[in-house]
């Protein structure tokens, strides 16, 4: 995972041009997530240092230097071992929020900011921006609820997460893997802390503030009770609920006449004070990554701020003479930072990252050292190239500003049929369809948007409900003025089938999906969120709002600020048409405005092959895939769910019988105390909260010791995430008319161009042990057919013998040896017949963990093996096969000089931090890039076999389904009558896919079988 980049220590090369963003990755086990609480840390800074003025106007800045001063030491002074690997800064963004429904006076006696604070708010964010970090703040929620929820899923994901506050109502977040910090006293807060401080641990902290309440926030409680009290009840009575059922068995009169009669109060106050950890993010964890910010543009905004010292430290770093840099002249007169003038010209020697100031290479940026005026120089002298339009549509995008005025509202089937004609004459126009859940499957078509040019775009409601319609246990029914839905579908449907008008869309397949399921085929599409991933995957992010912004400079509104999150969230039917068709039509009008601008952009930058064979014809395919699903056994689930939860209950009562005492197998606390402490078990680390850490790896090696608790513990974990995640929770996926699961497909979701399935992800159901691969079995075939599982064998290893081009291995396949058997024959001199087990078995461990970049330490732990003896199989792997090392290092050195690598296809793989300055990015990059090359081209070839086998299924008249992609391999529906003849067709489309694209010396195997249930098949 990307982490900041050390102190000055290391110092970069001098910046000459905007650092690319980090790409976004999922926090992992090791990573660590750093959320600042934005919005009481300005307060803080604000209180804590005296008032400083900035010298040339004498506004005061004192709150916006704290800040920054902060931001700094989180990037380049906190310790090596303790840095970001995730930062964001979060703010409240309004002051009602769903907490003011339930308790109208909630936070109503709050005293206004002071005045010389209130100019320094904006600022502040300016100052985030030039930080180049993330500031995140949604409607209807406090950044509180937004820290809870992105704490709990980086938890969940296995990395830790540090929150950059003292605020107490953050305290009932700490855990194991949570912990607190207050930059101003240099002091973390663990669980031992807020225990200290509530008297409770983290997890009872509501129920204490519940009862003591807030007078800060109005949070009213029980009168007369204070922490103290508080604590005392709920250690004695467990929890609030039971407490005020049990009021009437307080002693102290007062005290019980209190509990009685304010429990109402006290429920109240706790929903008040209990975060909301389920918000529905708009900007994803994985968004969140460090990279190094622009260093320049941080020193023009500190200069601005006339912040000296600052400056210097942040100059010293970069290598940057300060001097060279002109202070920003937006935050001297208020106006946004760094804003391009009228003109749409950079200010000279300005190397912001414009990504149409390209060479003939389609390499993005100039190089190193040149001015703006070489730029415009090099454009000129591509003037009618594919290079040159990319650029004027671009300056155009951004100069042609947003009206939403000029939007309409389509009420009538006439002026419908006037759209329709104006789109035949157009030839093509953005089409993006409003539902009413984000399941195409089940959800109504609220409405349709459409655009066929800049401004020129309307919505026309369907099925939009009166105010206050579905709201409750009355409907409304249908708001008046719209064209029904029969009819309107009805109308559009010879355009939105029309081979010779393009439909141009954003993640255009939930339209396909979604107009399906009404009867139409929506046919000639293209896909400018496809444009956008083809173009730079792994280099930002493609969802429309954040294009929107990065094109045109244009906030669109967001989907939260008009439907809500939460337990308040409506439906998108219940929008008021009004707002619904502004925010729809603006969708579409940016769709098409971003059309015009990538479109180009694929030529310029030859990726339009890549565009073209890898990703828009793959839309339909998969939007057929999920119209298909797959069938499931629910008795088979059921079964498996008890049979898990008796197994659960066994082991846990085993270990409760190891450990002579009740336990509480899902507390790592007590499972620490118990393994390191009680038992003595040597090995045990702690974490930063001083709790012995019981995460699956430490764990995993106590097990390997032959150490009977911990053992128990990972089977009782295992078993207890099989019921949770698949076997109680599938049933819940079938769809009630087709009685099938059908999960949805995400085309532009990784950096490699592998697909990622998500409600439900069917691509995570574990096969390595029994346990997993019974759940495959309740994945089961109609009557009268059988599940076809072809899957590619071992293609990543056929791939690097392809493409570091080593003699051994490429004959090995060529003849189709046992490769790791042979592997191992080559390294260790053992004969490949009648091979021990565990020499072929270390041999797999080597040739699957070069792929993946596995280091010594972590051959030891598979193998379970000194580490030096780990070290010393990697070395002669390398000796035995030096070309996959040549492999390796000419894919840095490419990556590092260009900032991604290729497929075999042509994909581009971003992995703009390859060159960070700190070496944990660095290397984590270095080795995803390596293994880029290889995962991104299976994937290639796997996305080629999709496009082309239904047609050469129809050729032989054969009328097997393609239901699932699971990366390597491919699910079918087959009737049993057919079964030998598809077969060997889809084995052939499988094998032949890279050709005629690409010639593989290295042959490709798929194995297929036919079977009842998946499990068996594959």
């Amino acid at each position: 995972m990307p982490k900041s980049a050390p102190k000055a220590a290391a110092k970069p090369a001098p910046a000459t041009k905007a650092p690319a963003k980090a790409p976004a990755k999922a926090p992992a086990k090791g990573d660590h997530v750093f959320l600042v609480d934005g919005s009481s840390y300005i307060f803080r800074a604000y209180h804590a240092l005296p008032p400083l003025n900035r010298k040339s106007d004498g506004l005061q800045v004192n709150a916006v230097l704290g800040f920054c001063n902060m931001l700094w030491k989180l990037l380049r002074e906190m310790p090596e071992d303790n840095r970001p690997t995730h930062l964001a800064i979060v703010f409240d963004k309004s002051e009602i929020t769903f907490r003011n429904k339930l308790y109208p006076d909630y936070k109503a006696h709050r005293p206004p900011a002071p005045d010389d604070l209130i100019p320094q708010f904006a600022l502040i964010r300016e100052a985030v921006r030039a930080f180049d970090l993330p500031c995140l703040e949604q409607v209807g929620y406090e950044a509180d609820d937004l820290i809870a929820t992105y704490v709990r899923i980086a938890c969940e994901r296995g990395a830790t997460a540090t929150i950059v506050s003292s605020d107490k109502d953050l305290m009932q977040l700490v855990t194991d893997c949570v912990t607190m910090y207050d930059t101003m006293k240099d002091r973390r807060l663990g669980v031992a802390e807020v225990i200290e401080k509530f008297g409770v641990p983290p997890e009872k902290v509501v129920e204490v503030q519940a009862l003591a309440g807030d007078s800060t926030d109005n949070v009213p409680g029980v009168p007369g009770i204070g922490v103290k009290t508080a604590a005392q009840l709920i250690v004695e009575y467990g929890d609030l609920e039971t407490l005020l059922q049990r009021a009437g068995e307080i002693k102290q009169p007062k005290r019980r006449e209190a509990l009685i009669e304010n429990a109402e109060k006290a429920r109240i106050s706790r929903q008040l004070v209990l975060l909301d950890d389920k918000v529905d993010l708009e900007v994803p964890l994985d968004d969140l990554a460090v990279h190094e910010p622009d260093a320049r543009k941080l020193i023009a905004f500190l200069k601005a701020m006339e912040f000296s010292t600052l400056t210097r430290r942040v100059a010293e770093y970069s290598q940057i003479d300060p001097a060279d840099i002109e202070p920003d002249a937006g935050n001297k007169s208020g106006a946004s930072v760094f804003a391009v003038p009228p003109s749409g010209k950079k200010p000279e020697g300005y190397e912001g990252a414009t990504l149409f100031d390209s060479p003939p290479t389609g390499k993005a940026g100039a190089a190193p050292g040149k001015t703006g005026g070489d730029k415009q120089d090099k454009a000129a002298s591509h003037k009618g190239t594919p290079i040159s339009l990319a650029t004027a549509r671009a300056e155009a995008a951004r100069k042609l500003p947003v009206d939403r005025n000029k939007y309409q509202t389509i009420r009538t089937f006439d002026e419908l049929n006037a759209w329709v004609a104006r789109a035949y004459d157009a030839g093509t126009f953005a089409i993006d369809a409003k539902a009413s859940s984000d399941d195409p499957m089940q959800a109504d078509i609220c409405g349709i948007a459409l655009a066929l040019a800049p401004n020129d775009a309307c919505y026309i409601p369907l099925t939009h409900k009166q105010s206050g319609g579905g709201a409750g246990l009355f409907d409304a029914g249908l708001a008046p003025d719209q064209i029904t839905a029969a009819e309107a579908l009805a109308g559009l449907q010879p355009l939105l089938e029309s081979q010779g008008i393009l439909k141009i869309g954003f993640d255009i397949k939930f339209n396909a999906v979604i107009l399906a399921q009404h009867g139409i085929t929506l046919c000639n599409v293209d896909d400018a969120q496809l444009m956008s991933y083809a173009l730079d995957a792994g280099r930002n992010s493609h969802a429309l709002g954040s294009l929107a912004e990065r094109w045109f400079g244009h906030a669109v509104t967001s989907e939260s600020e008009l439907i809500g999150n939460g337990k308040n969230k409506l439906t998108f039917d219940q929008v008021a048409i009004d707002k619904a068709s502004a925010y729809s039509a603006e969708s579409a009008d940016m769709i098409l405005r971003l059309h015009r601008v990538l479109k180009p952009r694929l030529a310029a930058e030859h990726m339009t092959t890549v565009y073209e064979t890898l990703e828009r014809p793959l839309v339909t395919v998969l939007a057929r895939m999920e119209r298909r699903g797959i069938s499931i056994d629910r008795q088979v689930l059921s079964r498996l769910s008890g049979d898990f939860a008796q197994t659960a209950a066994r082991v846990e009562a085993e270990l409760q019988e190891i450990a002579g005492e009740p336990i509480n197998v899902g507390s790592p606390k007590q499972i620490g105390d118990i393994i390191f402490g009680k038992m003595g078990i040597p090995g045990g680390t702690k974490t930063k909260t001083g709790a012995w850490s019981t995460s699956a790896q430490i764990l995993d090696e106590l097990a390997e010791q032959g150490h009977e608790f911990p053992k128990k513990i990972l089977e009782w974990r295992q078993v207890s995430k099989l019921k949770s995640t698949y076997t109680d929770a599938l049933p819940n996926y079938v769809h009630p008319q087709t009685h099938r699961v059908h999960t949805t497909y995400a085309l532009a979701a990784t950096t490699t161009g592998r697909l990622s399935s998500n409600e439900p992800n069917l691509q995570n159901i574990p096969v390595r042990t029994e346990d997993g691969r019974k759940i495959r079995r309740a994945f089961i075939a109609t009557p009268g057919h059988k599940l076809v599982s072809a899957d590619y064998s071992q293609i990543e290893l056929r791939l690097l013998a392809e493409i570091a081009d080593i003699p051994v291995l490429k004959q090995a396949f060529r003849d189709g040896l046992d490769i790791h058997a042979m592997t191992a024959s080559e390294m260790f001199g053992v004969p490949i017949k009648d091979m021990p087990g565990e020499v072929r078995r270390r041999a797999k461990a080597i040739n699957f963990g070069i792929i993946y970049g596995i280091s010594a330490f972590g051959l030891a732990n598979q193998l379970g093996i000194a580490r030096e003896e780990a070290s010393a199989y990697i070395k002669k792997y390398f000796e035995r096969f030096p070309g996959i090392r040549a492999y390796m290092d000419e894919t840095r050195d490419f990556c590092r000089t260009n900032g991604y690598v290729l497929t075999l296809f042509g994909r581009k793989c971003h992995y703009p931090d390859i060159k960070a300055s700190n070496a944990s990015i660095r290397s984590f990059n270095e080795r995803a890039a390596i293994n880029a090359r290889l995962q991104g081209t299976a994937a290639d070839i796997i996305r080629r076999a999709m496009i082309r086998m239904e047609d050469a299924l129809a050729e032989k008249k054969l009328s097997a389904q393609m239901l699932l992609q699971v990366h390597d391999e491919l699910i079918f529906e087959v009737p049993d009558d057919e079964v030998a003849a598809t077969l060997p067709v889809v084995q052939h489309v499988m094998q032949d896919a890279p050709f005629p694209a690409v010639a593989l010396s290295v042959p490709l195997q798929v194995d297929a079988r036919a079977a009842n249930n998946w499990d068996e098949a594959h």
